[in-house]
């Protein structure tokens, strides 16, 4: 099982997303979180599902919700890491910034 590190910058990109989602409607944000936290589980699971999209970075929806996880699997170390919580609809530019 691989372990799970999470940059402090994906962090706050979670906990804004899912605070703008309570806010927009009660429940939603926690209905964010645990959609983030099932393909959590699906990666660590299955790290190599999901394709490379750039260099090392590999991209996973957040089903039904515009966010992608991307993150990057650190084999040396066994890890996964969580480099972002990416809305769909800004820059793709700024999604591998790590």
């Amino acid at each position: 099982m691989f372990e799970l590190i999470v940059l402090e910058e994906a962090k706050e990109e979670l906990v804004e997303a899912a605070l703008y989602y309570e806010l927009q409607k009660a429940g939603l944000g926690e209905r964010f979180s645990l959609a983030v936290k099932k393909q959590i589980d699906v990666i660590l699971r299955t790290p190599k599902l999901y394709q490379r999209k750039k260099k090392e970075y590999r991209e996973a929806l957040i089903k039904p919700f515009p966010f992608l996880l991307v993150y990057r699997i650190d084999s040396t170390k066994n890890r996964i890491v969580v480099v972002s919580v990416f809305h769909t609809k800004r820059n793709p530019k700024h999604k591998h910034s790590k």
